[in-house]
């Protein structure tokens, strides 16, 4: 009976986890607004970074990060045994959706980021630091957050195929990343407008 009823524990529970509202909580603890209501909008670290400080963002990815990791490490053995990679990235996208559509916040959350970090150190160490090195090479060339994200997300399935994963890690990744980047569509708007904020630079300007 339980094995009939660990995969769907195992992604419900990953779910829930995704779903703590990490940015909404601190923030409200911190300055008793809504973070919804502030800034950018966005349920997330940086959207925290700029309303509560560097500090509070920080705290926000790690715990955002962790989501990821207790999907990835405490969950998927409840889906399948032996644990496989694939069976981590299903539970760690279940985490990824929870964090975006949050049940606790009414299915208004953040874009997902951090939570995919989590997932991909996890399950994935080596595309991990691949999708992290186009992160940071893309943002020191454009200076725009969203471009890192964007451009770490389009490259997670091509180093999954590059390095031969099985075809199920293959999709699940490619909805990871599908996720990610239509988390992003304001900011691709932006962007084509030449309105998205560049890091460093004051709101406002170019």
């Amino acid at each position: 009976m339980m094995d009939a009823w660990g995969p769907l524990l195992a992604l419900t529970g990953s779910y829930l986890v995704g779903s703590i509202p990490t940015a909404y909580l601190l923030v409200k603890r911190l300055k008793r607004v809504d973070v919804r209501t502030v800034g950018s909008g966005n349920v997330g670290a940086t959207n925290v970074t700029r309303v509560a400080g560097m500090g509070a963002g920080a705290v926000v990815f790690l715990l955002d990060v962790a989501k990821g990791l207790i999907a990835v490490w405490g969950m998927s053995p409840w889906l399948a045994r032996p644990v496989t990679p694939a069976a981590q990235l299903a539970c760690g996208l279940a985490a990824v959706l929870g964090h975006s559509f949050p049940v606790f916040l009414r299915f208004r959350g953040g874009k997902g980021v951090a939570t995919t970090i989590g997932v991909l150190v996890g399950a994935v160490p080596l595309i991990a630091a691949g999708c992290l090195a186009v992160w940071v090479g893309s943002f020191l060339i454009w200076r725009y957050v969203s471009v890192g994200s964007l451009a770490a997300a389009a490259t997670l399935p091509l180093l999954q195929l590059l390095a031969h994963r099985p075809l199920p890690e293959r999709w699940l990744g490619s909805a990871l990343a599908l996720v990610i980047i239509a988390r992003h569509r304001a900011n691709i708007l932006r962007l084509l407008r030449g309105t998205e904020h560049r890091a460093g630079r004051p709101r406002g300007g170019p």
